[in-house]
């Protein structure tokens, strides 16, 4: 087993930055003013990212800047100039998304290394091999594998593996919520998560129409995987990562320090970690497979009370400097001399040279014992003695009071830790932003529609609508006869044996007669030659740069994210033809763990059930393989309608997303939108006339 686990902390400002860094961190994560996943932290300008790069290295510790949330064309100009800040800057890696970001960064600064971001939603090891070939550096898996799955993508994957062990679980599979957008206008894929799953969502049974729901059964308690570094380790992951957003330097400094403890092997003070954030306890859920209804908690009085008296003492582990960078020291010359020539040595490289005022006089008895004293106090600084070689030249070394040691050391140090500061700049190519064309406005699209099940598509509509999408699940029952113009919806996320179940299910159906499957994960890239394929929901495509990415990847048409603007998907022409949703209750998000769990076990379960949210508006909740292995997804309750407004939408296709209608109810909705009529009922217009 070793011990070279990279311990990876949140620095959301310069405060808890020095508390991760001096806590004994071995590298750090921040993001930019804009374009990360963590906009509602403090942040770094360019100019102050470099002062933490610059305070980082000095200490040996690297710093991975986040460039991770959906960008739209008109900030592709600004990533770039994001991108050539950090490569100005000397961080270590980019922790990107998008393959806009990954392209830029590639092309600008090739040797900045390139993170996939939890954001993509990396659940498998395909996943893992396909970040590989796309050019990533490190893949930073999903929070909701068990440890089986991740020793299995760490046993596969060409890169290194990094995950997340201590902090706040999203509900949602990452990459794949929409609930804050969707709800309140701030979008977690944007870095602007209000984090509407804390607030009451009731699963609990009995509830009157219109009564609001008071528990909140989408609240996960934080991740707590500290006491199992050792088996991460073992399983051959590289990075132990802390969640920290909007977290306390304390926060930052006690995880650190636990993390620390446990990988060399020691005892850790659980209860500091605990007392300094929590909401009613911990959850290791997922790692360990007992994915129920303990995972889910709330943060109370109580909490907050521990968190206030156990803030001295995480204060106190981030007080002083970590002494972490190993020095060798030379000393020569001597009474013969004139002097003594003191050397400092960092294991980077780096040497300084100090030479003593006084000269130094006959020694009356060995004089090593006391320079090593005076050595050795490298107390405030980020240094610590590894060894003294004594080279006293012709004579012996003589005399230097304590004082004079004491100054040249000192002096050494200061001139090494300077030297150690200064920044080194990645190598910055040129980059021409690409001109794209922009999609024409003013015609009626095409009209697809994707079905939940078969039995919901009404046969009288089939040759109207450009093409049918039906879950891979489906696949089996569709009528022969629809096959021609039948995409195969593959899964949006993918845990343990679904991805082996999902490639064997394609190839059996390659010569099924089906017009093509939709790709919702890179890793589906794949398993899929021999398939027309299309891009989906999951891919989170949002502007030109990415679109032409995975034009080139082989994708022939794709479904644009639904946070998107009608502006901003103008400016999305790839070449192939694009779609958005025009109708349909939006799936605010995918989980791995069910809310309904809080009131009953899958056994008791077979389609499952509703939400009920603080103002009594119910929220649909489906599971994909109901009695306990499958995805759920929460919808919203009040449907997308753009059926009386599609010669506004700038794309090829719209589609009809239907998911718990009646097959009544779905000939219904196809008819008004095949008419373009308005919408019988309450709708939205979702984010389309937003400004992005």
């Amino acid at each position: 087993m070793s011990n070279k686990l990279e311990i990876l902390a949140p620095a959301g400002n310069r405060e808890m930055l020095g508390a991760a860094v001096f806590s004994g961190a071995d590298a750090v994560y921040l993001g930019l003013t804009g374009f990360n996943a963590r906009r509602t932290a403090g942040n770094f300008t360019p100019d102050e990212l470099k002062e933490a790069v610059s305070f980082c290295h000095a200490r040996g510790v690297k710093v991975h800047v986040t460039l991770n949330t959906l960008v739209y064309d008109r900030e592709l100009p600004g990533l770039a100039d994001a991108v050539r800040a950090v490569a100005e800057a000397g961080a270590d890696a980019v922790i990107s998304d998008d393959l806009a970001a990954a392209r830029m960064v590639k092309t600008i600064a090739p040797t900045l290394h390139l993170h996939g971001s939890t954001q993509m939603s990396i659940h498998t090891p395909e996943g893992a091999r396909e970040l590989a070939a796309l050019g990533y550096d490190r893949v930073i898996l999903a929070r909701e594998l068990s440890l089986e799955e991740i020793r299995a993508v760490c046993a596969a994957s060409p890169i290194e593996v990094e995950v997340f062990v201590h902090g706040a679980l999203c509900m949602s599979v990452s990459g794949q919520c929409m609930m804050s957008a969707f709800l309140g206008g701030r979008s977690g894929n944007r870095g602007a998560c209000a984090g509407p799953c804390r607030l009451p969502f009731d699963a609990s049974a009995g509830l009157r129409p219109g009564q609001p729901g008071k528990a909140c059964h989408l609240s996960l308690k934080d991740m707590d995987y500290i006491p199992h570094i050792r088996e991460l380790m073992d399983a051959g992951v590289v990075s132990a990562k802390i969640e920290g957003r909007l977290r306390t330097p304390e926060y930052a400094a006690a995880a650190v320090a636990a993390c620390r403890a446990v990988r060399e092997g020691q005892p850790y003070d659980e209860k500091l970690v605990r007392d300094i954030f929590s909401r009613s306890g911990f959850t290791d859920g997922y790692l360990t497979n007992h994915n129920d209804g303990r995972m889910f908690g709330v943060r109370t009085e109580a909490d907050a009370a521990a968190t206030r008296a156990a803030t001295p003492k995480a204060r106190e582990l981030f007080r002083r400097e970590l002494q972490r960078v190993p020095i060798q020291y030379t000393v020569s010359g001597g009474v013969e001399d004139g002097g003594i020539k003191l050397t400092a040595a960092d294991d980077a490289g780096n040497r300084v040279n100090v030479y003593s005022a006084d000269e130094p006089q006959p020694a009356q008895k060995d004089p090593l014992p006391g320079i090593e004293r005076a050595l050795n106090k490298t107390g405030g600084t980020p240094f610590a003695a590894a060894g003294i070689t004594v080279d006293a030249g012709e004579g012996n070394l003589g005399f230097l009071p304590g004082s004079a040691w004491n100054e040249m050391r000192r002096e050494a140090l200061d001139k090494l830790l300077e030297k150690r500061s200064v920044v080194q700049p990645h190598a910055i190519h040129p980059f021409e932003m690409p001109v794209y064309p922009a999609h024409s406005v003013g015609h009626i699209p095409e009209l697809a529609a994707r079905f939940a099940r078969t039995a919901q598509c009404p046969a009288d509509s089939v040759e109207k609508l450009q093409w049918l999408v039906f879950p891979i699940a489906e696949a089996d029952s569709i009528p022969a006869e629809w096959r021609g113009k039948t995409l195969l919806e593959l899964p949006r996320v993918m845990f343990g044996k679904l991805e082996a179940k999902t490639a064997a299910c394609l190839a059996a159906l390659k010569d099924a007669g089906f017009a093509g499957a939709v790709v919702n994960n890179p890793a589906q890239l794949r398993y899929t030659d021999g398939w027309t394929l299309y891009g989906g929901l999951g891919l989170n495509i949002t502007n030109p740069m990415s679109a032409a990415r995975y034009t080139s990847l082989g994708l022939q048409g794709m479904l644009l994210q639904p946070e998107t603007a009608l502006t901003a998907m103008q400016a999305v022409a790839p070449g192939v033809p694009t779609a958005a949703l025009c109708y349909g209750h939006l799936p605010l998000m995918l989980t791995r763990a069910c809310p309904l769990r809080n009131v009953h076990d899958c056994a008791s379960c077979r389609s499952g059930g509703t939400l009920r949210d603080r103002k009594g508006r119910d929220f649909t909740v489906t599971c994909s393989a109901p009695g306990g292995a499958g995805i759920r997804t929460v919808y919203n309750p009040v449907p997308l309608y753009m059926g009386d407004r599609l010669r506004e939408m700038p794309v090829d296709t719209v589609v009809a997303a239907f998911t718990t209608e009646t097959p009544q109810r779905t000939a219904q909705i196809l008819a008004e939108l095949f008419a373009a009529q308005p919408f019988d009922s309450e709708f939205t217009r979702g984010l389309y006339y937003t400004n992005n």
